[in-house]
């Protein structure tokens, strides 16, 4: 069987972070392991407190995972501190064995900063360097973007992401899956490697519920590459089962739901 691992935040409404990670490694028939960076009390209505996991511990964790059941692909979602980020950094290694997906948590959808922003250049300096693939969203782009001197403002168009896109690929080698959901135009993502842009088109759904959807996105992503697809494969089937985890019409919760995980499941029930 194929292997995930999540190094992340919790969430205990399921929706996002190592929870939502867990769930969709197990629906795309991948085992999934999880190593908790932080405490994050938050529901569909937003985060309430969070609380870090000493890095000595985040370390432990990793490093028993690592040495035991050794993954196929591996993500790194909430790092939340500079020593956070030091611990994962010095557990992954200068070169996973493994691709490992980068979802570049600065902001949760509900305006809670989940990165500290003395955080963000210990993220660009020690751990964007190890992915192979980082899955920012517009504002997280546009953060990544100016920090690699695009002299731009906003990211609104498309002809925007692609030009954002290639001021990150100057901080780094990894793929770039810049998600276009913050967009009201359309849902299109922009895949930019090896200095080829290549769009995802996707459609919009109308839901409310997108709590968890960057999480979600980047675990599906990483069990994909788990399970032997190339990075353009795996992107594009990471949006399809997204798009599916939307759609179906699930509403828990009194705010912003979380998406369906388990809606591939049931087709074969």
């Amino acid at each position: 069987m194929r292997k995930a691992l999540t190094i992340a935040g919790t969430d205990p409404s399921g929706g996002a972070g190592l929870h939502a990670d867990l769930k969709t490694f197990a629906a795309l028939d991948v085992y999934g392991m999880g190593a908790v960076t932080a405490v994050v009390a938050q529901n569909t209505r937003g985060v309430v407190s969070v609380e870090h996991v000493s890095p000595a511990m985040i370390r432990a964790q990793i490093d028993a995972a690592l040495s035991d059941i050794p993954p196929d692909a591996a993500k790194v979602g909430m790092a939340g501190t500079v020593e956070s980020i030091a611990a994962i950094a010095a557990s992954l290694g200068s070169g996973p064995a493994f691709p490992l997906v980068v979802d570049p948590v600065m902001v949760s959808t509900s305006g809670h900063r989940l990165l500290a922003e003395e955080a963000e250049e210990a993220l660009v300096q020690d751990i964007i360097p190890l992915a192979r693939v980082i899955t920012p969203n517009i504002p997280e782009a546009e953060v990544l973007a100016h920090r690699a001197g695009w002299d731009g403002v906003r990211i609104e168009s498309k002809e925007d992401m692609e030009r954002a896109a290639r001021a990150i690929a100057s901080l780094t080698d990894a793929a770039i899956l810049l998600k276009g959901g913050h967009r009201a135009q359309d849902a299109d993502d922009l895949l930019y490697l090896d200095g080829v842009a290549t769009w995802i088109p996707g459609h919009r759904v109308d839901t409310p519920h997108t709590h968890g959807t960057g999480c979600t996105l980047s675990a599906a992503l990483a069990a994909y590459l788990a399970r032997g697809l190339s990075v353009i494969e795996a992107a594009q089937a990471a949006k399809e089962y997204l798009t599916g985890a939307l759609s179906t019409g699930l509403a828990l919760g009194g705010g912003r739901g979380p998406v369906d995980h388990g809606w591939m499941a049931r087709r074969y029930f």
